[in-house]
C-alpha cells in the first residue's frame, strides 16, 4: 500500500471520527452546558454520577475494542466471513450485558451514590438522574459495538451521520425538558437525563440500521451455526487487557473525583467543567490515534510491518502539534470560557488556573492515545494495561491524594498529578513502539 493512499485512507477514517466524537462528546457536554443555567449543583451531582456511569461504560468496550482490533486485521487478511461473525457475536453480548448492568445501576443506584460520599444536598437530583440514565446503559453497549464494527471496515461516515442527528434531538430535548419548554414540564436534572437516553436508543437503532444496510446486508446461511465460541472467546481474550487500560483510568477518576468531592462542591463543579473543555481539546488526537489505529490494523493484518511503524510516526507528531496549539488557546480564552459557564468567581478563577496546567496534561494525552490506541491495533495487547495500571495509580491517584488532601493544596496542585500521570505513561509508549517488540503480537 503506497504512502499516499495510507495518507488518504487515514484521512478518510479520521475525518469522520473527529466529527463523530466531537458530536458524542457535544451529547454529554450539552447536559453540563444546559444544566449551568440551571444550577452549579445540578452540574456537581450529574458529574459525580457520569463518573460511575462512564465506568460501566467502559466495561461495554471490551467487546467494542476487541470489534475493532480483530475485524481490522481480519479485514487486512481479507477474510469477510470472520468479519461478519466477530461483528454479530460483539452486538449479541454487548446487548445481553448491557440488560445485566442496566438493572445493577438501577437497582443500586442510592448505594452507589452514597459509596461516592454524594453530599445531601446533591443526593436527590443524582439519584434521579442515576436511575433514568443507568436503566438504560444497554442501548450505549448495543451503540458502542455498531460503531465499532463501521469503523473497522472504513465506514465511519455512519456512526457520524448518526450522532449528527442525535446531538440535533437532544438539545432540543434538554431545552425542553429542563427549563419546559414548549409544553413540556420543567423537569431539570431528570429532564436532561429523559433527553440523554432518548437519543442513546435513537442512536443504537440507527447504528444497526446501518451496519445491517450497508455492510453486512444478511448473514450467509451457516455464519452462526454452529455458534462461533472461538470468535467469543478472541474477543474476550483481546477485549478484557485491551479495555483494562481505560477500566483502570476510569476507576481512578471515580478515586480521584472522591478526593475532588471532599474539597467542596465548587471544586467538583470546576472538575466537571473544566473536564468538558478539555474533551474537546483532545479531540483532534484521540480521532487521529483511532484513525490511524484502524489502518495500523489493516498493515499488520498484511504483515507491512514497516509501513504500520512509519504511519505511527506520523500520527504521533501531528497529534501532539495539533493538540499543543489547541490547549495553548483554550488556556488563553480560559476565563472567558467559564465565565459563561458560571457567575461564581471562586470556579472561574480556579477553572482559569487549571486549564493553564492542562496544556501540559493534553500533551502527554495525545502521546498515550497514540501509544494505547496503535499497540492494541497491532496485537500488543498487555503492554498498554500493565503500564496503564502502575503509572495511574502510583502517580494519578498517589499524587492527586498527596498533592490535594495531604497536603492541603487543593485543586490546581492535583491538578498537576494528571500532567505527571500523562506524560510518564506516554514516554514509556514512545519508548515501546520505536522498540518494535510489538510486531511479533499479530492476532490473526
Amino acid at each position: 500500500m503506497r504512502t499516499g493512499s495510507l495518507t488518504r485512507l487515514l484521512t478518510v477514517l479520521a475525518v469522520p471520527i473527529f466529527v463523530d466524537t466531537l458530536l458524542v462528546m457535544m451529547l454529554g457536554a450539552a447536559d453540563t452546558f444546559m444544566l449551568s443555567r440551571y444550577s452549579d449543583n445540578s452540574v456537581a451531582a450529574v458529574a459525580l454520577v457520569n463518573q460511575l456511569v462512564n465506568l460501566v461504560l467502559i466495561i461495554f468496550q471490551v467487546i467494542s475494542m476487541a470489534t475493532s482490533i480483530l475485524c481490522s486485521q481480519y479485514v487486512g487478511a481479507r477474510r469477510r466471513d470472520k468479519v461478519l461473525q466477530v461483528m454479530g457475536v460483539s452486538v449479541l453480548f454487548n446487548f445481553l450485558v448491557g440488560i445485566v448492568f442496566s438493572i445493577f445501576l438501577y437497582i443500586r443506584a442510592e448505594h452507589l451514590l452514597e459509596i461516592m460520599g454524594i453530599r445531601p444536598e446533591l443526593a436527590g437530583e443524582g439519584l434521579a438522574y442515576m436511575r433514568i440514565v443507568g436503566a438504560f446503559v444497554f442501548f450505549q453497549a448495543i451503540s458502542l459495538s455498531a460503531a465499532a464494527a463501521l469503523r473497522s471496515v472504513d465506514k465511519a461516515q455512519f456512526p457520524m451521520i448518526t450522532s449528527a442527528l442525535v446531538n440535533v434531538i437532544n438539545i432540543f430535548g434538554n431545552y425542553a425538558l429542563i427549563f419546559g419548554k414548549f409544553g413540556m414540564p420543567a423537569l431539570g436534572v431528570r429532564g436532561a437525563a429523559i433527553s440523554t437516553v432518548v437519543c442513546r436508543a435513537l442512536s443504537a437503532v440507527l447504528l444497526l440500521y446501518f451496519l445491517m444496510r450497508k455492510y453486512i446486508g444478511k448473514f450467509p446461511k451457516g455464519t452462526f451455526s454452529p455458534m462461533p465460541w472461538s470468535e467469543l472467546g478472541k474477543l474476550l481474550k483481546v477485549g478484557i487487557p485491551s479495555a483494562g487500560e481505560q477500566m483502570s483510568y476510569s476507576f481512578a477518576m471515580v478515586v480521584v473525583t472522591y478526593f475532588i468531592n471532599m474539597l467542596g462542591n465548587d471544586a467538583l463543579a470546576t472538575r466537571s467543567y473544566g473536564q468538558t473543555i478539555s474533551m474537546f481539546v483532545y479531540l483532534f488526537s484521540l480521532a487521529f490515534a483511532q484513525g490511524g489505529a484502524i489502518v495500523i490494523g489493516h498493515l499488520v493484518g498484511m504483515k507491512k510491518f514497516n509501513a504500520a511503524f512509519a504511519l505511527g510516526k506520523r500520527v504521533l507528531r501531528t497529534s501532539v502539534c495539533v493538540t499543543f496549539v489547541l490547549s495553548f488557546i483554550t488556556a488563553c480564552l480560559g476565563h472567558r470560557i467559564f465565565s459563561m459557564l458560571t457567575d461564581n468567581e471562586w470556579i472561574i478563577r480556579m477553572g482559569t488556573t487549571v486549564m493553564w496546567i492542562d496544556i501540559l496534561v493534553e500533551v502527554g494525552r495525545a502521546v498515550n492515545f497514540f501509544g494505547v490506541n496503535s499497540l492494541r491495533a497491532a496485537g500488543d495487547i498487555y503492554y498498554p494495561v500493565t503500564i496503564g495500571i502502575i503509572v495511574c495509580w502510583t502517580v494519578a491517584v498517589g499524587c492527586s491524594y498527596l498533592f490535594g488532601i495531604t497536603l492541603h493544596g487543593g485543586l490546581a496542585p492535583l491538578w498537576c498529578a494528571f500532567f505527571l500521570d500523562e506524560n510518564i505513561r506516554g514516554l514509556i509508549f514512545i519508548r515501546r513502539w520505536k522498540s518494535r517488540k510489538w510486531t511479533g503480537k499479530r492476532l490473526v
